[in-house]
């Protein structure tokens, strides 16, 4: 009972924040979030209200392939907005596809989130050569584009692994990749916020009552300078679900066999000029407003933990 209680408040209380208050006012935003939702239960839950298994190579018919959408007049009910090249329904292809998309995603923002955290931290409390070289390092890599970073990671484990025990492998390459493409932007931002943090008086304090330096950054500091790293995770998750995408689509992501937004758009590019528009359209315009809906989430979230624009 005491755990519901403390919910309810907890409930209570968000619902009349400021930030509820700007996300309720803003319409768009209210429907990028319910794009987002519904877009996540979709892959969530795929293997359970997804009309046929993709991954089921046991089911798949040759025959069915390159049947159009429903409302064509070769269609198939069946097959709601067509099939692909290997007979696979492509509504259940792309929702089984946004799952894997959504935790390439999720994962490589976390890896990037927790390595760039660390190192901002070290950099601006330490201080000194440590930060010298974590911010020179992030300098350089920040010359390069992600996409080239992580094209590069992909093909240093090619010819360490090879190219038989990568794909067995892919899924864990692709986030190690992507998350080590962006955790510049969370190491620069915590340093910066770290830097001033560190001066103010209840840290001198917890110094004076002698506690550890790690121990002051990770329980006093840290909690101070998530704000900004909340929004960049937001932003970050849609970059990481292009590069995802991008990679996959230039044959160096997941392979073909497993679905994701990426591979199902390479596929489709094929057979775009062929007639076959549906097997690239469908999934490219689901990517779309994937990334849009979660942007859209990303910029509302800067600005309503902004307090110069409350």
């Amino acid at each position: 009972m005491q755990a519901l209680s403390v919910a309810i408040d907890l409930f209570h209380r968000a619902r009349d924040s400021d930030i509820y208050f700007s996300f309720k006012r803003s319409k768009l935003v209210v429907v990028a979030f319910w794009v987002t939702v519904a877009i996540f239960i979709g892959a969530l839950f795929a293997p359970w209200i997804a009309p046929h298994n993709p991954l089921d190579l046991a089911k798949l018919n040759l025959s069915d392939a390159f049947m159009p959408p429903a409302w064509d007049a070769s269609g198939m009910a069946q097959f709601p907005i067509g099939t692909d090249d290997q007979g696979r329904d492509l509504l259940s292809a792309i929702m089984y596809g946004s799952r894997t998309s959504l935790l390439v995603g999720f994962l490589a923002v976390i890896f990037a989130m927790v390595l760039g955290i660390t190192l901002g931290l070290i950099a601006g409390y330490v201080g000194g050569a440590e930060d010298a070289v974590i911010m020179r390092f992030a300098d350089v890599q920040l010359s390069f584009p992600a996409i080239l970073v992580a094209m590069l990671i992909d093909g240093v484990t090619r010819s360490l692994l090879g190219n038989d025990r990568r794909d067995s492998s892919a899924l864990v390459v692709l986030i190690v990749a992507i998350g080590l493409s962006y955790w510049v932007q969370y190491a620069r931002t915590v340093r910066g916020s770290v830097l001033v943090e560190k001066n103010k008086e209840y840290v001198q304090a917890a110094r004076v009552i002698g506690l550890s330096p790690a121990l002051i950054a990770i329980r006093h500091v840290l909690p101070n300078v998530l704000g900004p790293v909340l929004v960049i995770a937001t932003i970050n998750l849609a970059l990481a679900i292009i590069t995802e995408a991008t990679l996959s689509f230039l044959g160096v992501g997941l392979p073909p066999t497993n679905p994701s937004l990426g591979t199902l758009i390479s596929t489709g590019q094929k057979y775009l000029f062929s007639g076959e528009w549906w097997i690239t359209i469908f999934p490219g315009l689901t990517l779309a407003i994937l990334v849009l809906a979660v942007n859209l989430l990303g910029d509302w979230l800067r600005d309503a933990l902004n307090p110069k624009l409350r």
